[in-house]
């Protein structure tokens, strides 16, 4: 495939490296400094755009990327209030991948969670609560990841209806702490707690490059498909 690149950070230098390893081609590179080249030939040459910025740009950078027609793979989290904006784009003929975490393993622990979870529903005596942590330069709290657990539980567990970060929860929240520190690239525990004991279940990553690798697998998923698309779409679990 042709792939542009929308970010280059750590995420998009690995994304790169994992894209040649594959075999494909990357055609155009955007950052900060060359926004301009949006509308380049060679980013309109692209078979599709993975997209890894910041929240407050990257409305903005999918705009950009379908007014070019090229279809996008995105990891940014943060800019979840816009996705009926995009859903809508979607009905109108473009195509849009999102995950808030493409790690095969993350994937593999939001279906845990959730069977974990439909169990737990029926054990009230446990209180449900979750801690992540991240590196210091990420900048959402809670992250994206943590959401889709926390929708996950909510979806599931009858006593919770929403979730919060920062402070104490009420009975029908559930809690989330955010820890920002150092280098690391995510570590997610969800924990059952009663007045006995503690069941808890933890991923914990151990370098970006399972993100990198799952982002090129759903780019290489999407090429050639229109819509809205997730990891549930890819996956079948």
């Amino acid at each position: 495939m042709k792939i542009a690149l929308i970010g280059y950070g750590k995420m998009g230098h690995a994304i790169e490296q994992i894209a040649l390893q594959r075999g494909h081609e990357i055609v155009s590179v955007i950052d900060v400094n060359n926004q301009e080249d949006f509308a380049s030939d060679a980013f309109k040459s692209a078979d599709v755009a993975i997209e890894f910025s910041m929240p407050a740009v990257a409305m903005d950078n999918y705009r950009r990327a379908f007014a070019a027609g090229v279809p996008v793979v995105s990891g940014t989290t943060g800019w979840l209030e816009h996705l009926p904006e995009i859903k809508a784009a979607c009905k109108n003929g473009q195509t849009f991948f999102y995950a808030s975490n493409f790690s095969l393993g993350v994937n593999i622990f939001f279906a845990l969670n959730k069977y974990l979870a439909k169990i737990m529903n029926d054990f009230p005596a446990y209180n449900v609560r979750m801690v992540e942590t991240h590196h210091v330069h990420k900048l959402d709290a809670p992250s994206g990841t943590a959401i889709t657990l926390a929708e996950g539980l909510i979806d599931n567990i009858e006593r919770k209806s929403r979730w919060v970060e920062g402070k104490e929860a009420a009975k029908d929240e559930i809690e989330i702490c955010s820890i920002r520190e150092g280098e690391v690239p995510g570590i997610h525990t969800v924990i059952y707690e009663s007045d006995v004991d503690t069941i808890s279940i933890t991923h914990d990553a151990k370098s970006r490059m399972g993100f990198a690798l799952g982002a090129v697998v759903a780019a290489e998923f999407t090429c050639g498909k229109k819509g809205f698309l997730t990891m549930q779409d890819m996956l079948k679990f």
